[in-house]
């Protein structure tokens, strides 16, 4: 279904864990790589709309995350701070064991965390980040600050999921699951429409998420209730702009496409892919 080539391996790291990883045009050397990192959930499948386009001028990496999709699935620490170091010197591995330099890192949702994360311990790796719909970046507001609190409802059911893993209603149907996704999320099929017309994106995200769940209980297990970060990484909820402030003298661009949800690159894949491409050729 790809025009470009792409080659497919596990990348070996640390204590016999493995990282399923994605090339494109890996022996175009001279141009500063691009490397993927997913959402919560998600894995490399979920970029099929984005690679052909993102991969004509420079080599592009996508793996999917420890702990998800088809990388190995190891025992995370239940501390905020010791989970997210794992995640981060498995991409540093990662990053090694590839053998890049420095790349442009570009992080949806969870894996836009992650991005940050890891520039923050290893600056001179990244020539620059692209944070897309980014999770856990802005501190959970107080709610008695606001002026319209939580409902009681939402405290309630927060109160009686939170011992479960987000994902942990798609193992417990079994084989209804990928029925369960297509009922919850019928628009995941309509994003990928143009290349498949059948159920593979939804039978794809069942497979990702009914495995032994890793990286969801490390994820979990970052989180405070209702979704956000334990260890914020900017205390502005407004981030884009508070970067962008804090920053006068570097790069910062804060880009919205029309149309778009979440999943921007799926909701809008045509001008998402654009706008990178803009972000990429500006830095050679």
């Amino acid at each position: 279904l790809l025009k470009c080539k792409v080659s497919q391996q596990y990348v070996p790291i640390s204590d016999g864990n493995m990282l399923w990883t994605l090339t494109l045009n890996g022996n175009m050397k001279n141009q500063t790589p691009l490397v993927l990192l997913h959402g919560f959930g998600g894995g490399v499948g979920l970029w099929a709309l984005n690679l052909d386009a993102l991969a004509q001028q420079r080599p592009v990496y996508a793996f999917d995350l420890l702990g998800f999709g088809q990388s190995s699935r190891p025992y995370f620490s239940s501390d905020a701070k010791e989970a997210e170091a794992q995640f981060v010197d498995s991409i540093e591995q990662w990053r090694a064991k590839v053998g890049l330099e420095a790349m442009v890192m570009l992080g949806h949702n969870f894996g836009g965390y992650l991005a940050a994360a890891y520039s923050l311990k290893y600056p001179t790796r990244v020539k620059h980040m692209v944070l897309v719909e980014p999770w856990g970046l802005p501190e959970r507001p107080d709610t008695e600050d606001q002026d319209r609190p939580i409902p009681v409802w939402i405290k309630a059911l927060g109160a009686m999921l939170s011992p479960f893993n987000p994902l942990a209603g798609l193992r417990l149907v079994g084989p209804l699951g990928p029925t369960l996704v297509s009922t919850l999320r019928p628009d995941f099929k309509k994003k990928y429409l143009s290349m498949f017309n059948d159920d593979t994106v939804t039978e794809y995200i069942y497979h990702l998420n009914v495995q032994t769940p890793s990286g969801e209980t490390a994820f979990k297990n970052m989180t405070i209730p209702y979704g956000w970060a334990k260890r914020p990484m900017l205390i502005d909820g407004n981030s884009g702009n508070a970067i962008k402030e804090m920053r006068p003298n570097s790069h910062v661009e804060i880009i919205a496409i029309r149309g778009a949800g979440h999943y921007v690159y799926a909701d809008q894949p045509e001008d998402f892919n654009h706008r990178v491409l803009q972000v990429c050729d500006a830095l050679g």
